[in-house]
């Protein structure tokens, strides 16, 4: 499928970061460097299927146009990661942006190696893979039978690095290492596992493993740990808000005081996380949620979602919002103001202010089906109905609870077939869904005093 073919799926996200053909899938390595944006992704270059793992590369000076790269790390024939540049992070090693990733080889049986590549060029177009893996497998006596997802972060003035991790009875965990020099790791225990009461009432214990763990400070001083939940397959992701301290034998302690599930949509996962200029920004991954037959016809797979900046409110849940920046995509001029019947382009941004139960609708099939968003103030309820447009394997409405009150703010933001929404600053769902050609695409907004703002996306105009 070329390129250009790709790019006429009317279904195809506009301004979210995708290649133009073939496969995506985990966001890797979000990395500041001399002014710019780097993001890095798991992206197969010959398909739109997952299989022949490398990193693609963008790079954005405002997190809104984004400069697609050469691609970044391709497996080595005979090398640590043969079979695949799997996932991990990016990070400045003495002035050297140097990419620390999950190598694995042909007989990895579910186990990684943790593997080093420098970059090689201001750019970061070049990189050179260290052949060696500095770490060659999960350390012993724990029945890991999981390990993989590298991320590296400071603590107390060293450098430290997670692995996620599953064990042999099914309990998922994070694994600890400290990693001040780069090229010698020391295992410094379990941070966390899926024994922890606060993670297991949150979680429950569908997950075996959890992948991808990431870490953020807070504004308050806490710290809220992401996974992603394995269950055989991609389930969902969570987050554990808590203390990070010093612990015995030079490593350190999470104590866990809240958790829950990170997005309560179903097309969202492996999320990633860039710390800097005094906050955290967020990535993740969103499928297709489309038959095989469907992704080849379109010649391309997944994309990434918009930026989020993530932090935490005082009583531990997660504080998430779009960054900032996206707002340069708004037109000109609103085109809607207020309740009431506008077309719908096919990317565009709502926001919604609800004081009473209002009703937003966004597409009307030609069998007389709406795809609509319930907003019910007083109980702090959103609820997303698709019933005509179902998601293949996961069925039913999604809902999100947030705290009640006197009104109820809605972000809406749809590029092609991505769907996210933002209840106030507490909750995401993360919904992929596909226009047919009979579809209408019109907002509808019932509620007595409901104030709605729509704008559709269009490119910035530079300045």
């Amino acid at each position: 499928m070329s390129h250009a073919t790709a790019s006429l799926d009317p279904n195809a996200p506009r301004f979210r970061v995708r290649p133009p053909a073939n496969w995506v899938n985990d966001p890797n390595g979000p990395f500041r460097w001399r002014d710019r944006y780097h993001l890095f992704f798991q992206h197969n270059p010959d398909a739109p299927v997952h299989a022949n793992v490398h990193w693609g590369h963008v790079s954005s000076a405002d997190l809104v146009t984004w400069e697609h790269h050469p691609i970044a790390l391709t497996p080595t024939p005979g090398g640590p990661d043969e079979a695949g540049c799997w996932s991990g992070c990016v990070v400045d090693d003495h002035g050297v942006p140097t990419a620390v990733y999950t190598g694995v080889d042909r007989a990895h049986t579910g186990l990684g190696t943790v593997c080093l590549a420098r970059a090689t060029d201001p750019a970061l177009d070049g990189w050179q893979p260290v052949p060696v893996p500095v770490v060659s497998g999960p350390p012993a006596g724990l029945d890991v039978v999981m390990f993989r997802d590298p991320f590296v972060f400071h603590h107390g003035g060293r450098r430290w690095a997670l692995l996620g991790a599953g064990h042999a009875a099914g309990t998922p965990s994070v694994l600890l290492y400290d990693c001040e020099d780069l090229t010698d790791w020391r295992f410094a225990g379990v941070l966390l596992d899926g024994n922890d009461p606060v993670a297991a009432a949150a979680f429950g214990d569908r997950a075996v493993g959890w992948e991808c763990p990431q870490m953020y400070a807070t504004q308050s001083g806490d710290w809220v740990l992401v996974v992603s939940l394995w269950d055989g397959e991609p389930w969902a992701t969570g987050y554990v808000t808590g203390r990070l301290l010093a612990g015995t034998d030079d490593g350190l302690s999470f104590s866990a005081r809240h958790a829950d599930r990170l997005d309560l949509g179903r097309d969202f996962y492996a999320p990633a996380v860039l710390q800097s200029d005094g906050r955290a920004l967020m990535w993740g991954w969103s499928w297709e949620a489309r038959e095989q037959a469907e992704v080849d016809r379109a010649g391309w797979a997944g994309v990434l979602t918009a930026p989020r900046v993530v932090d935490a409110h005082a009583d531990g849940a997660l504080r998430v919002s779009p960054a900032p920046e996206l707002e340069s995509l708004r037109a000109a001029e609103p085109f809607v103001r207020s309740p009431g019947t506008a077309a719908l382009p096919v990317s565009y941004e709502l926001t919604v202010t609800a004081r009473t139960p209002t009703t937003v609708t966004l597409l009307r099939s030609a069998a007389g089906a709406e795809l609509t968003v319930r907003l019910d103030p007083a109980a702090g309820l959103v609820t997303l109905d698709r019933s005509g447009w179902p998601r293949t394997g996961r069925e039913g409405p999604v809902e999100a609870r947030v705290p009640g009150g006197a009104a109820l703010d809605l972000r809406v933001l749809v590029d092609g077939s991505l769907l996210e929404l933002f209840v106030g600053d507490r909750a995401t769902i993360t919904e992929r869904v596909y226009r047919r050609p009979d579809d209408r695409a019109e907002l509808v907004v019932t509620g007595a005093g409901a104030a709605v703002t729509g704008w559709e996306l269009v490119p910035p105009i530079p300045g």
